[in-house]
């Protein structure tokens, strides 16, 4: 059984680590002070459990937790300091609370009772998705997809639209982070690597077609400005001031496709540096959507989905060679 210890002191972290340590079966994988570490932890080591002792008497410390056990999956076996903290804990989404002990109180009828615990509430938890996602998607019919990259990106994304094969049935727009004059040169180089969809820069006023993708021009915002009552989209470029200094930015793309889409809106955000795309990622789970980040082991560089996931906005998390099929799975429910 794979553990992840939370808790914001380092001293109780290191008892459990200690103690829990002697059962067989048990293998403390992570150690983390936070509910934002808590889930960029989860993705990066896969736990079976967490065990979480966070000070519910902190309003920020609270409402952090209560973000992250709303959207999580994986059992909870959560550690109240007092009473008023078991009280709350109830309130959210976790398997088991208990009472931990002052710390000059550990003994080992307490640890035999956590093993105890954790055995009952790992046999009464369903299978989950390793990132701690549920990967159901909701019943709605998804008419747009967007993929947003950066560093290591035409590659990542060349691997995914081949996959798509012919005949993809929604339009795909796409933002990469590019320098000025280069753009012409990657749509031509991934139209010849992917033949079986076509590639091209958008143009301002364009509607996007299905089996076609559509991406930023360099030194342009590409927008949706507003949808026809089929659903296709009219697509916009702008020129509004760039975005933490990005202009293509993934967020502005996957933000406006949030407005028009909702929940018929997927989105997958590839490897890259820096933060964007993480919000524009949350915002389309905010309205229903549903998003695709990858995984660390097959990025070239884990910062725009390590953002995504640590901002709750990665319905799932996927190694670069399962995202085709699984976007296909999707659109063909």
């Amino acid at each position: 059984m794979k553990i992840i210890i939370a808790d914001t002191s380092a001293v109780v972290r290191a008892i459990f680590e200690q103690n829990l340590q002697k059962y067989s079966g048990l293998q403390i994988i992570a150690s983390v002070p936070n509910s934002r570490q808590l889930a960029l932890s989860i993705q990066q080591n896969e736990p079976d459990v967490i065990i979480c002792g966070f000070d519910l008497t902190e309003s920020i410390i609270f409402e952090d937790f209560k973000k992250f056990a709303m959207s999580n999956q994986l059992p909870i076996l959560f550690l109240a300091g007092s009473d008023e903290e078991l009280i709350k804990s109830k309130s959210l989404n976790v398997s088991e609370s208990m009472l931990k002990p002052k710390l000059n109180s550990y003994d080992p009828s307490f640890f035999d009772s956590v093993s105890e615990r954790l055995s009952k509430i790992i046999s009464q938890a369903p299978r989950k998705c390793a990132s701690g996602s549920d990967t159901s998607s909701s019943d709605a019919s998804f008419k747009i997809l967007c993929i947003g990259a950066s560093t290591g990106g035409p590659s990542a994304v060349s691997q995914v639209l081949k996959g798509l094969g012919k005949n993809f049935p929604l339009p795909v727009l796409y933002a990469q982070h590019v320098e000025v004059g280069a753009d012409e040169n990657l749509a031509m180089w991934l139209s010849g690597e992917c033949h079986n969809i076509h590639v091209t820069i958008a143009k301002d006023g364009e509607e996007a077609k299905p089996a076609h993708v559509y991406m930023a021009p360099a030194d342009r915002h590409l927008v949706i400005d507003y949808a026809k009552s089929n659903g296709t989209p009219v697509l916009h470029l702008s020129d509004e001031e760039p975005e933490r200094f990005l202009r293509p930015a993934v967020n502005k793309l996957f933000r406006s496709a949030a407005q028009f889409y909702k929940q018929s809106c997927l989105a997958v955000l590839l490897t890259g540096m820096g933060m964007d795309g993480a919000d524009g990622c949350k915002v389309i789970c905010d309205k229903g959507g549903w998003t695709i980040v990858e995984d660390k082991s097959t990025c070239t560089v884990f910062g725009m989905p390590a953002a995504a996931i640590e901002a709750g906005g990665a319905k799932e998390i996927l190694p670069r060679g399962d995202i085709s099929n699984r976007i296909l799975e999707l659109v063909k429910k």
